[in-house]
């Protein structure tokens, strides 16, 4: 179904063909939109370039989401592909060395880059957006978080607490722009074969407890998460706002591990 047919899209956070953005942003066209993209750093725009040619854009921007002054420029550079009537937020910052290991070594320096860039950068990105008239009525605002942000994931570490932050951001943006009528929801996905997801440390172990313990008793697959956004760019969840909406084979429900077949079965 055609979806978002005559409907303009801003993704962010393409990294290469194996990113979650660039996934979503597949099922976006096929669904019917147009759609625009930015980036950050020289070897991401080689790499990001043939890959939005793919979906007949040339509209590819640099930005850097932590610079006010990039957030300004890409607004100007952004009014002739906009009015957006939805927008993807997938951009995240940590060290490498902060992704294992112990949460209590989190420097000050690496807090405070992984939560401008991680959290902060979505509240900047609709603030830019609105103030430039870039947001068109009814618009879709989705951005990625993970289930770390509301338990403890081993070596996840300060990426949970910006999952935290950027969450309760979704929830006071979704009501400050609900007067505009500009919805704003987290699409929290299971882990991934992703290359990010592979710099968390024992990040096979965490996919295996994943598929073996989640109700549907699976990962999830990037169709999983394209059909769940576009669902959430669509007039189909005009209703919807300041949620959180779980794409992880019902994972989020589970309290202890999962036991398949009787509990006398059971072996330590």
């Amino acid at each position: 179904m055609d979806l978002l047919k005559g409907k303009k899209g801003l993704i962010t956070g393409v990294a290469n063909d194996k990113s979650i953005a660039w996934g979503i942003a597949k099922d976006a066209h096929a669904a019917g939109a147009q759609l625009a993209f930015t980036y950050y750093g020289e070897p991401i725009l080689r790499r990001i370039k043939p890959l939005a040619e793919q979906l007949g854009s040339s509209s590819v921007y640099s930005c850097d989401l932590g610079s006010d002054d990039d957030m300004q420029s890409v607004m100007n550079a952004l009014e002739k592909d906009g009015p957006f009537d939805f927008v993807l937020h997938s951009v995240a910052y940590t060290e490498k060395e902060a992704l294992r290991g112990r949460y209590v070594d989190t420097t000050r320096k690496n807090f405070q880059d992984t939560l401008n860039i991680s959290a902060y950068s979505l509240t900047s990105l609709c603030q830019h957006l609105h103030n430039a008239k870039l947001l068109a009525p009814q618009a879709s605002v989705v951005t990625l978080s993970y289930y770390g942000a509301e338990k403890v994931v081993p070596n996840y570490n300060v990426m949970g607490v910006a999952k935290a932050a950027l969450e309760a951001s979704v929830r006071y943006l979704a009501m400050d722009l609900g007067i505009d009528g500009v919805r704003v929801n987290a699409l929290s996905a299971g882990p991934m074969r992703t290359v990010a997801a592979f710099t968390i440390g024992d990040f096979p172990y965490i996919l295996d407890w994943n598929k073996n313990n989640a109700p549907l008793n699976r990962n999830i697959t990037m169709k999983d998460v394209g059909s769940s956004a576009i669902y959430l760019f669509s007039d189909l969840s005009s209703a919807v706002t300041g949620e959180t909406h779980h794409v992880d084979a019902g994972y989020h429900v589970v309290g202890l591990r999962a036991v398949r077949g009787s509990v006398k079965d059971l072996k330590d």
